[in-house]
């Protein structure tokens, strides 16, 4: 009966791994901005925040790294302090070491553009569409809008 045991554990290792593997294999690369939808939470409104064309780039690497880097569209190059603080307004950039688990991405930030972030896990529930990966969070108060509780919807495609 322990054999059994054994066996029935080893067996259901071996065919769960195989959906991980694939997803982290998928995962990685170098990913192209689409949108940044903010949802709220209230009245289920998005707003993509960041303009129709938003620019940024995200990168996973096999080795468990994490880069987002997103800006909005039609940003100036800020020359006062209140020019500076709407640029920072409109960006959001973290990295740290990232997992996959129960079909979310989960990235303990290690460095991001609003010192909040840092120490945090930020979770996104991801899927897969072709070339195209979507992202999406819990509802949280973003320090971009005033604490406002809003869901993050981001939409990358694969960089070729």
């Amino acid at each position: 009966m322990k054999n059994v045991l054994i066996c029935l554990v080893w067996l259901s290792t071996v065919l769960a791994w195989p959906v991980f593997a694939d997803d982290k294999d998928q995962i990685v690369g170098n990913w192209k901005l689409v949108s940044v939808l903010y949802e709220d939470v209230q009245t289920k409104q998005r707003t993509p925040v960041l303009g129709a064309h938003p620019r940024g780039y995200q990168i996973a690497t096999a080795g468990g790294r994490w880069l987002a880097l997103v800006t909005a569209e039609g940003r100036k190059v800020p020359t006062t302090d209140e020019e500076r603080s709407t640029a920072l307004r409109t960006m959001i950039s973290y990295t740290g070491a990232y997992r996959l688990e129960d079909g979310k991405v989960i990235t303990k930030v290690e460095a991001a553009w609003n010192e909040s972030w840092v120490g945090t896990e930020q979770v996104r529930a991801y899927r897969f569409d072709g070339d195209f990966l979507y992202l999406e969070s819990p509802p949280q108060a973003h320090p971009n809008i005033g604490g406002k509780v809003v869901r993050i919807i981001v939409t990358w495609v694969r960089d070729k």
